[in-house]
């Protein structure tokens, strides 16, 4: 393929901007697609968690066609948990589109996956999305933009950025927003123009960076990336070599490049393309695929550290084994390695007791991905409270710092302000804009943990927090996680109405009649601040004597059901997570009050 023919493009966008909508409309109005063929929406989101949360966890490649021209998309990860994959991503395109609502402006994970762009010198295309919202307002917006780009000490060639108006759910773009149009042909001729040809010689040694990872049950693993030069052919012997400077000889058994959403095999590809390579049962991200008699390794790829860590153990309730399939600690291990194949952020270590794994990520959300995956995969485990990972420099500790910005009506802002000082956040900046407080924070990532379900509940469901690392500070010292202790069940038995009735008034509780429950778990807060030890199995005693109208009518308040991300964050270090294919259960890590007395002792 002639390189001057490709466009290989980055899609930047933060987290519900639009981005996965925008990616449609290119492929239909490309004519990809045939009149009369049956299209699902938000293609490039092919996981079903990516569709139930409206978010892109795993970066993926496609492409169409325009005129003479041949543009691969590259949709990039816009939560920074994923900002793994970001980094690598974003090293096999020549620029960048960066997508930005027409009436939120530019937000944290937009800033940080535009920072590593602009780190690698890509040339930036601003869309405005949205632009049909009642309450837009695009000269702002490109206004913030620009300022966004120079805290960014963005160079003087890329602050001077070209802007397109676009609305991706009707599907039209446009160059001035006050004259509508009826297609995106604005920005297909400003993506072909706009964005340079790839660099590299098709004649020179090959050089293919690997920056993505794919697994088929057919092929293998597949490596992705981009040919930076040279030529590659199938059933070429070349040589593999690793970022620590080790290299074996390998041969290339399948070559594929992306079209549309799907796989084309090809019999060779030159420098510029984006190609999928099979047949190399070792290969991993950040490995080099290079000439065997002139081999020219290229630098690996460095990603930011982990912040989080989770200890996955396998399940000892007395539940166990009675829903999952894999239930062992060899599944838990073979699945988790496997995890780390794709997703070079995550970081798997064995405990010292040789039970259960320290599983280290990018964030809380990062982390519950995982969980939730390997739960629809039918495994069977046990997790504890997320612990954030600390540093240790000539003698002082310190800890990973989250950006925080928060949008929210003026009345709930005093609520949520009064939160974040007691989690130890600074408040940076404070600004009104349409009865709306922008606060921008500046919090151990701690302080975090659990936050966002307080958030929603302090603001009714109306405000939004967006938040990125932005590096270690010293430590600051505890912070409480829960005021309250929890109710705990006695004994193994099934829930009663009667009894969870008369335990209303002891707490909160988080599950309804009729479930079945173990020594130790945990149902239900208290409303103190110590555990208490309930039974709700216990049921009314009968006597054979009635008086007319005794019987009491036994209302339920319907219990509270945490999903696993407020899970995550509420339990406390004595605490688990008991996860399983059908259920989510709370409960101590000591089931039975002696030894939870005994581990009191123990730690005092």
């Amino acid at each position: 393929m002639d390189k001057s023919t490709i466009r290989n493009i980055a899609i930047i966008a933060h987290v519900d901007h639009g981005k996965t909508t925008l990616v449609d409309q290119l492929f239909k109005q490309s004519g990809m697609f045939r009149d009369n063929q049956v299209v699902q929406e938000r293609m490039m989101d092919s996981m079903d968690l990516e569709r139930e949360r409206g978010i892109t966890i795993t970066s993926k490649n496609g492409s169409f066609r325009y005129k003479d021209f041949f543009v691969n998309i590259i949709d990039t990860p816009g939560h920074a948990d994923f900002g793994g994959q970001v980094e690598r991503v974003l090293r096999m395109a020549d620029g960048a589109l960066l997508l930005v609502d027409a009436a939120e402006g530019p937000m944290p994970q937009t800033y940080f996956v535009l920072k590593k762009a602009l780190a690698l010198n890509l040339p930036i295309l601003v869309v405005i999305n949205k632009i049909d919202k009642p309450n837009a307002r695009c000269e702002w917006v490109v206004n913030e933009v620009f300022d966004l780009f120079v805290r960014l000490n963005a160079p003087d060639h890329i602050l001077d950025f070209p802007v397109v108006y676009a609305s991706a759910r009707s599907g039209v773009a446009t160059l001035d927003y006050h004259h509508p149009v009826n297609n995106m042909v604005a920005l297909f001729d400003k993506i072909v123009s706009f964005i340079p040809e790839p660099a590299g010689d098709p004649n020179a040694v090959l050089q293919l960076l690997i920056s993505s990872i794919n697994y088929s049950s057919y092929l293998g693993r597949l490596g992705i990336g981009k040919i930076t030069n040279g030529t590659l052919k199938v059933n070429q012997e070349i040589l593999l070599a690793d970022a620590k400077g080790d290299s074996m000889i390998s041969r290339v058994s399948k070559l594929y490049h992306f079209q549309g959403n799907d796989r084309v095999e090809v019999p060779e590809a030159s420098a510029g393309e984006i190609v999928a390579v099979a047949g190399m049962e070792y290969i991993t991200v950040g490995d080099t695929i290079t000439d065997k008699d002139n081999p020219m390794p290229l630098p690996g790829i460095k990603v930011d550290p982990p912040t989080i860590s989770v200890n996955f153990i396998p399940n000892d309730s007395p539940f166990a084994g009675r829903e999952g399939k894999f239930v062992t600690s060899r599944h838990i291990r073979e699945r988790l390695y496997r995890e780390t194949l794709s997703d070079t952020a995550l970081v798997i270590e064995e405990l010292q007791d040789g039970v259960g794994y320290k599983v280290s990520g990018r964030g809380e959300l990062h982390i519950s991905i995982l969980i939730e995956k390997m739960r629809r995969e039918d495994y069977e485990f046990q997790v504890t409270r997320p612990q954030v990972i600390f540093k240790t420099e000539n003698g002082k500790k310190f800890e990973p710092y989250e950006e925080l910005l928060i949008d929210v009506e003026e009345t709930y802002s005093g609520k949520v302000i009064e939160n974040l000082g007691k989690r130890k956040g600074i408040l940076q900046e404070m600004s009104l804009e349409n009865g709306m407080n922008r606060l921008k924070y500046k919090i151990p990532t701690r302080g975090l943990l659990g936050f966002r379900n307080e958030f929603m509940t302090a603001t009714k469901g109306m405000g939004t927090m967006n938040y990125i690392f932005s590096g270690f500070e010293e430590f600051v010292g505890d912070i409480k996680n829960r005021k309250n202790g929890v109710l705990l069940v006695k004994d193994e038995c099934e829930t009663i109405a009667y009894a969870l009735f008369n335990l209303q008034e002891r707490g909160e509780l988080f599950m309804g009649p009729g479930e079945k429950v173990y020594g130790g778990q945990i149902i239900g807060e208290c409303s103190r601040d110590n555990d208490m030890v309930v039974n709700p199995g216990k049921g009314k005693q009968l006597t054979n004597i009635r008086a007319a109208g005794c019987d009491e009518n036994v209302i339920l308040t319907p219990p509270r059901r945490m999903s696993l991300e407020v899970a995550l964050s509420y339990i406390n270090d004595d605490e688990l997570i008991e996860i399983t294919p059908k259920s989510i259960r709370l409960r101590k890590k000591y089931l039975s009050e002696v030894d939870r007395k005994r581990a009191r002792y123990e730690g005092n």
